[in-house]
């Protein structure tokens, strides 16, 4: 049977940031809910994989080495494969992921945020 998956509650169990935790997955991704805050992220690739990030809640830049964007609540990016990126956000962030399951956190780069498995949360 299908289940429903209530984000705000979902983000309520946890207030770690830059630490994603998958909340579902359909055809080969994963859905993945992170707080984000303070400019952490390094610029990065992912050689295989597109993202989409979209965000729920505060102001996000989403920089690639020939511009931005910017995001707002109910706004998301796909930023391709192969394209070098990073992203920052104003504030504290809410931000849902689509990405494939098995994707490295920050591509070949090793960070501070750098992240070898994903927490689940049992939805």
């Amino acid at each position: 049977m299908s289940k429903v998956v209530n984000i705000e509650h979902c983000f309520g169990r946890f207030n770690d940031t830059f630490s994603p935790k998958i909340v579902g997955e359909l055809n080969g991704q994963h859905v993945k809910l992170a707080r984000l805050e303070g400019d952490k992220v390094p610029w990065h690739t992912h050689d295989n994989e597109d993202e989409l990030f979209l965000v729920i809640e505060g102001v996000l830049d989403v920089l690639e080495r020939d511009g931005a964007v910017t995001l707002h609540p109910g706004e998301f990016t796909v930023v391709a494969r192969r394209r070098e990126h990073r992203v920052v956000p104003h504030g504290h962030v809410k931000l849902i992921l689509f990405e494939p399951a098995g994707i490295a956190h920050t591509g070949k780069v090793r960070a501070e945020i750098t992240k070898d498995y994903y927490d689940r949360l049992d939805t």
